[in-house]
């Protein structure tokens, strides 16, 4: 049986700030995230299986993204949880505010660590993740691949 990859995309908007770092994107801002989600597995061939033909219901597969991800950096804002912005991430959740503390630079190289992470964590045994895709800006994105890792 043929092994067949499928993607489902994903865009949410996230502001962050990055800690120590010598350029503009010290400031807090925001960016439209694109993510794209590529997992690898066999179609069901048990022809009384109601997802016969499917590697994973692209339905299943948005519900994982979306409660692990999307409904997380959604309107959010991440800050490294060092961060001496840690003040304004108080205050802004003092006032309703979404704030994110993680425990790395929130960069897209970061970012697609963590997503993998949560993803394989929820994915059913028999599929895998094939790969992420984040792009920040039109013409800036991070990979990650699990050939890779």
């Amino acid at each position: 049986m043929s092994n067949i990859r499928i993607t489902k995309q994903f865009s949410f908007e996230t502001g962050h700030a990055l800690y120590g770092y010598d350029g503009k994107c010290r400031n807090v801002h925001g960016h439209s995230y694109k993510l794209s989600v590529t997992v690898i597995g066999q179609p069901i061939t048990d022809t009384s299986h109601v997802k016969l033909g499917m590697v994973i219901d692209f339905t299943d597969l948005k519900k994982i993204v979306k409660e692990e991800i999307v409904d997380k950096f959604d309107h959010s804002t991440v800050f490294n949880k060092n961060t001496p912005h840690i003040e304004l991430a108080k205050e802004l959740t003092n006032r309703g505010h979404s704030v994110i503390l993680a425990d790395y630079q929130p960069t897209s190289e970061n970012m697609v660590i963590d997503f993998s992470a949560k993803i394989i964590a929820r994915l059913p045994k028999n599929i895998k993740l094939h790969s992420l895709r984040l792009q920040e800006t039109e013409t800036s994105f991070a990979e990650w691949y699990g050939s890779d890792n």
